[in-house]
């Protein structure tokens, strides 16, 4: 059997694109269908969440037709101080016109974004793929483990990690990322500030910060003209070798507008901040800030900690 037989038999499962996450992290999944139903076009997906998955949304695709089922919780739980006692448990896609179908010849992916639960371990997400003829369940779970060796129809695995220790710096190879919070807002407050402290191992540069929860995310830059202070985007901040460069009130800062709700203290604000080296090459870093005024000593309260591999 030639290898390239055998990444196809491998690839053609109902595959998450990204198999592992962050707990109690915002995620943007997707799953992969790769074929048919023996030779049939695709004509539907459904995918079901298991219990602790909050706020699931699934992502609009064209010529298709998107539901999402609720269902009571068993365990209700509060968000942005409203209690939640049924929760999406399944999405929907149906091809609305037989030219919409997903042929047998080609993949695609089916998008969803949502709130993971905080415990980690193996999750499997159940897929039912119907076709013009025949169906495939994609519902197979192992009794113990994760391999899927020998199962003909497994479900796709999500892997939920750990976030990192109390008040660990994010590190990545060149930038260390420390101290990280964000101010907690009010009810009908569009718009709030993130503070850190970057520390640069060669020059470099940040060039630019967003989040699924604000539509818009710049770093900002506050200065004295004419004995008054004025706040402005600036378009990349520069990271001197070695110099740590602190962003706090008064001073630079990561600015978050048009925010999509209200950040309690205590929630978690996911980041991804995009960077330059002193050779041009990009890189990012992902953490998650913790929404809450900083301590004396400079650290938010329970600030978690962000580890990147």
């Amino acid at each position: 059997m030639s290898p390239w037989f055998l990444w196809g038999t491998v690839q053609a499962h109902a595959v998450l694109v990204d198999p592992s996450a962050e707990a109690g992290s915002y995620y943007k999944g997707a799953v992969r269908i790769g074929h048919g139903c023996e030779g049939a076009a695709t004509t539907g997906i459904r995918i079901a969440f298991p219990a602790g998955f909050e706020g699931t949304k699934p992502q609009p695709k064209s010529g298709w037709n998107v539901s999402a089922k609720k269902a009571a919780l068993a365990q209700p739980y509060v968000s942005h101080g409203k209690t939640i006692t049924e929760d999406v448990v399944e999405l929907e896609w149906k091809a609305n016109t037989k030219e919409a179908a997903l042929p047998d010849g080609s993949f695609d992916e089916f998008a969803f974004m949502t709130q993971l639960p905080e415990k980690t371990g193996a999750v499997w997400l159940r897929v039912l793929q119907t076709c013009e003829k025949g169906q495939n369940d994609w519902a197979e779970i192992p009794a113990a483990g994760t391999s899927t060796k020998g199962m003909k129809m497994p479900a796709a695995l999500l892997s939920i990690k750990a976030v990192g220790s109390s008040n660990a710096s994010v590190a990545n190879a060149n930038v260390t990322i420390s101290d990280s919070w964000v101010r907690p807002t009010v009810a009908g407050q569009k718009a709030t500030g993130a503070f850190m402290k970057i520390t640069a191992k060669e020059n470099s540069k940040l060039l630019s910060v967003s989040s699924p929860v604000a539509g818009v995310a710049e770093v900002h830059e506050m200065k004295m003209e004419k004995d008054v202070m004025k706040m402005a985007a600036i378009p990349s901040l520069d990271l001197p070798a070695g110099k740590p460069v602190e962003l706090k009130p008064g001073s630079y800062h990561i600015m978050l507008m048009d925010l999509k709700s209200p950040l309690e203290k205590g929630a978690k604000l996911p980041m991804t901040m995009k960077f330059q080296d002193a050779k041009g090459g990009k890189f990012q870093v992902d953490l998650l800030l913790d929404a809450n005024m900083p301590t004396a000593s400079g650290q938010a309260s329970g600030s978690a900690p962000h580890h990147h591999h």
